[in-house]
């Protein structure tokens, strides 16, 4: 008989007060539940005298924008313990550490990250963050190349993918991304004003395509373990430090899936600043600093996976000239294509961005919809002949024009 029972308060006080060496025991802590998300209930426990603090983060059988309508297994939080520990080891600047878990009650444990912004939230308010490209490129890096057959033996991945097994949570991502905004599904959200719109994806064949092949992808490529949910509400940031967090999702996928999503992201804040930024001058500043940071996240992240695979590769095959530029090929143009496809869902799916849905003029609002569904299809349509990262800026700003002429 399942020990599952969704934490109250004092719960996850207690469970706090089990965590090794952690707490003294006669502190007297409180709590809070901060958690915000549709699929979780998020705890921060503090002992104010050490001002020492933790999370518990305990998964939920169902999904809360749904209901109980909406069955999940509860083995997602084991799967994201442990990816997140092995995220941990290989980059354990940019990830939380854990200090413990339980698979019954679906619990993780770990750090604290009060002291940061989250990054959506951060780019809303118009912050610039120099540093967030050469994390995260590190980051996809270092740990698509050390899950992958590239950068592990490939007996072991074969292991080790069988733990990533995640059909609940990539049954979301199949739906929600790849099937349901292109039909008058159920699940979509959406306001009248752009019903137009989303009437044209479902009747543009050509989109449809694209869409088809990038979902074959998604569910036969086990590439390496992907995060798997790598959006800016995934991030935690400072000025100076980056630490990815919630890879739930994660399983073995495509590698450009993990990077269509930051591109995403930073995309549809992109389409949103007109609606933050009334003054000219910020918003060229700000909207260039994005593209910019576009570029650069491919960038650090070619470079430390292509020195990744000329010092550490594992596969002697994998060293044929010619082979890597090829694979690299492949990823930019996957990336591409699921940066668009994310995009699209995010203004017509399930789930909204606040980058966009929080704008207060309704036309500034509209407009960004408009423009995001521009970049969107032009990525999913000419994702498979990009040569480089400049021609998602090309695209981008072409679509800018074309959604503010809409």
């Amino acid at each position: 008989m399942s020990l599952y029972r969704a934490f109250a308060l004092e719960d996850a006080i207690v469970f706090a007060k089990s965590i090794p060496g952690f707490f003294p025991a006669d502190a007297v802590l409180t709590c809070e539940e901060i958690g915000d998300g549709n699929l979780n209930l998020v705890f921060r426990v503090v002992n104010p005298q050490q001002n020492k603090s933790l999370i518990i983060k305990q998964a939920l059988p169902y999904a809360k924008v749904v209901g109980e309508s909406w069955p999940l297994s509860l083995d997602r939080a084991r799967i994201e313990r442990e990816a997140l520990e092995i995220q941990y080891r290989l980059c354990p600047q940019l990830v939380p550490a854990i200090y413990g878990g339980d698979n019954e009650l679906a619990i993780t444990v770990m750090e604290d990250l009060s002291g940061y912004t989250i990054m959506r939230q951060g780019l809303i308010d118009g912050n610039i963050y120099d540093n967030f490209a050469e994390h995260i490129g590190h980051f996809i890096a270092t740990t698509l190349f050390y899950t992958s057959d590239l950068g592990m033996n490939q007996q072991d991945k074969k292991l080790q993918s069988a733990r990533f097994i995640n059909p609940d949570l990539c049954k979301i991502t199949e739906d929600l991304i790849f099937e349901d905004p292109y039909r008058d599904a159920e699940n979509n959200n959406f306001t009248e004003d752009i019903r137009s719109e989303a009437e044209k994806l479902w009747q543009d064949q050509a989109l449809h395509l694209e869409v088809a092949l990038l979902r074959e992808k998604f569910l036969t490529h086990g590439e390496a373990l992907l995060h798997g949910d790598l959006h800016t509400g995934s991030i935690f940031v400072t000025s100076d430090s980056t630490k990815v967090i919630d890879p739930e999702f994660a399983y073995y996928g495509p590698m450009g899936f993990d990077i269509g999503a930051v591109i995403a992201n930073l995309l549809l804040n992109y389409a949103a600043q007109p609606g933050w930024s009334s003054n000219h001058d910020i918003l060229r500043e700000r909207r260039a600093w994005l593209l910019s940071t576009i570029s650069s996240v491919w960038n650090h992240f070619e470079q430390n996976f292509r020195n990744l695979w000329n010092t550490y590769g594992v596969d002697s095959m994998s060293k044929t000239p010619g082979y890597q530029d090829l694979y690299i090929e492949k990823i930019l143009k996957d990336a591409i294509g699921f940066a668009g496809c994310k995009v699209i869902r995010r203004i017509v799916g399930l789930s909204h961005v606040a980058d966009i849905d929080t704008i207060e003029n309704e036309l500034h609002r509209r407009q960004a919809k408009v423009t995001a569904l521009e970049i969107g299809k032009r990525l999913v349509k000419q994702g498979r002949t990009a040569a480089s990262i400049a021609q998602v800026i090309e695209w981008t700003e072409a679509a800018a024009k074309e959604g503010a002429s809409v």
